[in-house]
């Protein structure tokens, strides 16, 4: 992106908005870094390319490090604001959630590849992506405790560490070019993920996905002819309002 006299008015148009604003100065640190490596670019490099001062700059990131991680911030409060709504499905809404989060690196695909590429060559932003990740599961985690208050702890821990992980696998899947990585992808795994811990989504939120099938007991006498058990189990099948949809299989 040209850094001359151009550009350098396009963060004052873009000033009324200040989540445009920070994108602006995420993308031209990221592409310096990638061109000349994280360590070597200076915070005034960013700040020339981006058009603002090195104040201004300051005003919006702590570090060299917060540039890199910007959006994330940005996410999570998108996220936190998605799922303070009222949800019939809690399960649903926070896989829809995690969505959210992959369609937005999908957009911006370019800028994702270049992050990846700096974040893989730096071992402390490599932490703080794990602290990062991190925070998305613990929201995850906070909204269906809040959710589905009387569901066991440790079963919302695990959903929401599953969730994550096959969210993490098909983006960076989808970074590095994997072209089966997809939102589409992505949905059908956290469908299936629900499936697994027994949850669909519908209108009765925790909803076992399938019902206990139901079983008959028979009492006769110990007497009894194998003809009259036979009788006894057809009356009490009969007088099962399941009975027809469960068919019995010899």
């Amino acid at each position: 992106m040209n850094s001359g006299a151009g550009s350098t008015r396009r963060p004052d148009a873009a000033g009324p908005d200040p989540a445009q604003f920070r994108v602006h100065v995420v993308t031209q640190a990221i592409r310096l870094f990638t061109e000349y490596g994280y360590e070597s670019t200076t915070v005034e490099q960013i700040a020339a390319a981006a058009g603002v001062s090195r104040r201004t700059f300051f005003r919006q990131f702590r570090s060299k490090e917060d540039v890199i991680f910007a959006d994330h911030e940005s996410l999570l409060d998108q996220v936190s604001e998605y799922l303070s709504g009222r949800f019939d499905d809690p399960w649903a809404a926070a896989s829809d959630a995690a969505q959210l989060v992959f369609g937005h690196f999908r957009d911006r695909r370019e800028l994702s590849v270049w992050r990846y590429r700096v974040v893989q060559r730096v071992p402390a932003l490599r932490e703080r992506e794990l602290v990062t990740t991190y925070r998305y599961e613990r929201l995850f985690t906070d909204f269906l405790r809040a959710a589905v208050p009387g569901e066991k702890p440790i079963r919302i821990v695990s959903f929401a560490a599953a969730m994550t992980s096959a969210h993490n696998f098909l983006l960076r899947a989808m970074i590095r070019g994997d072209e089966t990585a997809t939102s589409e992808a992505l949905a059908r795994e956290l469908f299936e993920l629900r499936r697994t811990f027994g949850v669909v989504p519908g209108r009765g939120g925790d909803t076992a996905l399938q019902a206990p099938r139901a079983v008959t007991v028979v009492t006769y006498p110990p007497d009894a002819s194998p003809a009259e058990v036979a009788e006894q189990v057809r009356r009490q099948l009969e007088a099962d309002p399941s009975f027809g949809s469960n068919p019995i299989r010899h």
